[in-house]
């Protein structure tokens, strides 16, 4: 009994968190109880190296007749992503997505969409569940004010740039509202790096405006003082809402 709500645990958790994690699982045991030979970690080799033939080779050559593609740069946040098959996206998006990097230089790509199923969620970006969403890492600068290619955090997420004494709170007002999950992504950074790099408004505001003036974007999230910090107006950057969680560490784009 023990064995099986620890299984059944696995399974609902690498299926939350990687789509295909809990059937690759399944599978491992099933071909790690047909190899006769015993030796050490034998489950965990066998998943591990059917999961990474999965997600390397297979998963790529399925997603385009769920009408999604991985991610064609090469600067996401965390490799993570990439491993946790969070990287992917309609086709349209690879397509702005290299027409920021043409334009802007490096561009951090963060959590995307799984490879298959429209409205499976992609935890804790719930409606990242259609290949039409992604986070982009904001933009930071060195002391000389040169815009950098590295973040604050080795996720891309958790770090972020609150609002000052004199702009609007809308933090304390979700979390004073009973929306504690609201800074929750405060516990994914996977450890702060990089802490002489400061917040770029500039380079962030170029960034917003040049993902604004692409016909298909929808809407951009991003917290409300930043956006009127950066002194941005356009009916396309929205609230997202205190049910998400908060925008002052990253940037969210979706399309049409």
């Amino acid at each position: 009994m023990v064995r099986f709500l620890w299984y059944s645990f696995l399974f609902v958790f690498l299926t939350a968190l990687t789509q295909i994690g809990g059937v690759i699982f399944l599978f491992s045991l099933a071909i790690a109880s047909l190899i006769k030979r015993e030796f050490k970690l034998k489950k965990l080799v066998v998943f591990l190296s059917l999961y990474l033939l999965s997600t390397l080779l297979i998963v790529p050559l399925i997603a385009p007749k769920f009408g999604r593609e991985r991610i064609k740069s090469d600067t996401p946040a965390s490799y993570f992503t990439i491993l946790a098959n969070r990287n992917y996206v309609i086709p349209e998006m690879n397509v702005l997505l290299k027409d920021l990097q043409d334009k802007l230089g490096h561009v951090n790509y963060l959590d995307a969409n799984f490879p298959f199923i429209d409205k499976f969620p992609l935890l804790p970006n719930l409606n990242h569940n259609d290949g039409k969403k992604l986070d982009l890492s904001l933009a930071y600068e060195t002391s000389d004010g040169s815009i950098s290619a590295k973040q604050k955090s080795r996720s891309g997420y958790g770090v972020f740039e609150g609002p000052k004494g004199n702009e609007q709170n809308q933090i304390a007002k979700c979390k004073d509202a009973g929306y504690f999950q609201y800074d929750y992504p405060k516990y994914l950074t996977f450890g702060r790096i990089n802490n002489d790099l400061q917040f770029s408004e500039k380079g962030t505001r170029i960034l917003i405006e040049t993902i604004l003036k692409s016909d298909i974007i929808e809407k951009v999230f991003i917290e409300p003082h930043l956006k009127n910090r950066m002194g941005i107006k356009h009916p396309k950057i929205r609230y997202h809402g205190c049910g998400s969680v908060r925008h002052d560490d990253h940037i969210h784009i979706q399309l049409k």
